[in-house]
């Protein structure tokens, strides 16, 4: 078996998501060929041509995806994105990092994920409507509120999930179809502290990292320097979280620069100016800064919450932080993860780190089930809990699977990370469902 310590690199994420499942597979004893391969492949694959009437009067034809990646332990569930490269590859990378990340948090869910491949900018509030709800009505019943279930992704938000409802209750009248999509606007089920879970979720895993004592020296978020890629809803607020922890913020970026400031940017201010300019480049009292320069920059944390595969081998060497983490899905390639590890730099990885979107979903989903509204102390609290344990367990198992390392487990190879650790425990807890369930017939 290739490893990814041993392959060249590539930026296709879904190449880059088999190769930390083998990785991750070195470290297992005794697991079933057969489940490895039934784990690594998606279950499904649906690709979907449609055509959509313009405001122009013209037609034009989307392609859509939608792939279930495994639902073992539960419906799938994974975003649905926007976006002119949203491909078949990328799709299903997707929906196997969120099989691992609902079974490292623990939650009844297998992995699931979709887009259309459009570019949202150019496209009309109406236009995004009409796409929606006809890339619903293609999909049919291969989603709903007990086989698959969509959630916001990039440039979809709580409108768009709206519009998935409506079209859903439409095709499936007399039915409590609420919980077919989560993320959706308050007013029609949607869960206080969605829209900052994703974010709010990384901060208390940062922190029980930090307690853990994971990162030498660093304890705590006080005064520690933090930079983010990405000031979209994810990285706007985990800035604003991470900074009422007591950190200061040093540079952002968006996708047309960035900026940089040694003594701290408010990120409220930031947000503000984005809300005004479209974009955090030219913020007063600032440095501009490039993407390249922005991952480069002098700091503790890094926090990718972006696209995926950021960090690459041309870059990797450059990163200052002694943490990254990964609020982006993939933002590092497998060969990046050696080039930092070798480095020292912990990687607190995606499948942890961003869960917290996913946990507040599942939140979502038992509220609209059971037909409740949970007030946002009991969210966080719930959230919280969910973190610390993902963490805890990912931990614990990095640490057992040191012991075994120093002990001469696995030849001369690289020690085990976080990633190894994380992806050892989801893999383990889904083989275990699959064994106990049985193969039928």
């Amino acid at each position: 078996m290739t490893t990814s310590a041993e392959s060249a690199e590539s930026l296709d994420l879904f190449v880059n998501a088999k190769q930390q499942f083998e990785q991750a597979l070195t470290w297992i004893d005794g697991i079933k060929v057969g489940i490895i391969d039934y784990l690594i492949n998606p279950k499904r694959t649906i690709h979907v041509r449609f055509p959509v009437n313009m405001d122009d009067g013209s037609i034009q034809t989307f392609h859509g995806f939608r792939v279930l990646h495994n639902r073992v332990r539960g419906p799938g569930k994974g975003g649905i994105r926007y976006h002119p490269n949203v491909n078949e590859a990328e799709v299903s990378a997707l929906a196997a990092f969120m099989t691992w990340k609902t079974a490292v948090v623990d939650i009844p869910f297998g992995g699931g994920k979709g887009g259309v491949a459009c570019n949202p900018k150019e496209l009309s509030r109406s236009e995004l409507r009409r796409v929606t709800r006809r890339f619903v009505a293609e999909l049919g019943d291969n989603i709903g509120p007990h086989t698959d279930i969509p959630a916001p992704d990039v440039y979809t938000d709580a409108q768009t999930m709206a519009w998935i409802y409506d079209t859903f209750d439409l095709m499936h009248p007399g039915q409590n179809n609420l919980a077919v999509v989560t993320g959706k606007p308050l007013e029609i089920g949607g869960s206080v502290g969605r829209d900052e879970a994703t974010a709010r979720g990384s901060l208390y895993a940062t922190e029980q990292l930090l307690k853990r004592g994971v990162v030498p020296g660093m304890e705590t978020l006080d005064g520690v320097r933090v930079a983010v890629q990405g000031f979209g809803n994810a990285g706007s607020t985990a800035a604003r979280l991470f900074q009422e922890a007591g950190a200061r913020i040093v540079a952002v970026s968006d996708s047309r620069g960035g900026i940089g400031n040694d003594s701290g940017l408010d990120s409220e201010q930031v947000s503000a100016h984005k809300s005004k300019t479209g974009s955090v480049v030219g913020m007063p009292e600032s440095t501009a800064i490039n993407n390249e320069e922005l991952l480069a920059y002098d700091c503790d944390i890094l926090i990718p919450a972006a696209l995926e595969c950021q960090i690459r081998e041309d870059n990797a060497a450059k990163v200052k932080a002694r943490l990254i983490v990964e609020d982006a899905n993939g933002p590092l390639t497998t060969v990046a993860d050696r080039i930092v590890q070798e480095k020292n730099i912990v990687v607190l990885p995606d499948i942890v780190a961003n869960s917290g979107g996913v946990v507040v979903s599942y939140f979502e989903w038992v509220q609209n089930l059971e037909n409740q509204q949970w007030d946002i102390d009991k969210v966080d609290r719930k959230l919280k809990n969910k973190m610390v344990h993902a963490v805890d367990d990912t931990v614990d198992r990095w640490t057992a699977l040191n012991t075994r390392h120093q002990d001469g487990f696995n030849g001369n190879r690289l020690a085990p990370t976080l990633r190894d650790a994380a992806l050892v425990t989801a893999i383990e807890r889904i083989a275990i469902v699959v064994l106990q369930r049985d193969i039928w017939p």
